[in-house]
């Protein structure tokens, strides 16, 4: 059997810090570009909730709020790979 598919059982899962939480932000602005490019990987993605550590709720407010920073010209779009 292969051990590629299988996670390291050795070590205890970490979890991960919330980042809104960390710093007490209630509600996650479109125009604070700042915080929000720490939600977007270097291609311009909006990075999963599994690495991020966020709640569904945070989530959403986050990826809506990136959404609408690009339409703003604040956050650029992922790249097409062109």
């Amino acid at each position: 059997m292969s051990a590629m598919g299988r996670p390291n059982r050795d070590r205890p899962l970490k979890r991960k810090t919330n980042l809104l939480h960390a710093n007490k932000i209630t509600e996650v602005d479109w125009k604070d570009a700042d915080l929000l490019r720490k939600f977007i990987s270097d291609r311009g993605k909006i990075r999963a909730r599994r690495v991020t550590g966020l709640t569904p709720r945070q989530q959403k407010q986050v990826a809506t709020a990136i959404k609408n920073a690009r339409e703003m010209a604040l956050l650029p779009y992922p790249n097409a790979g062109r």
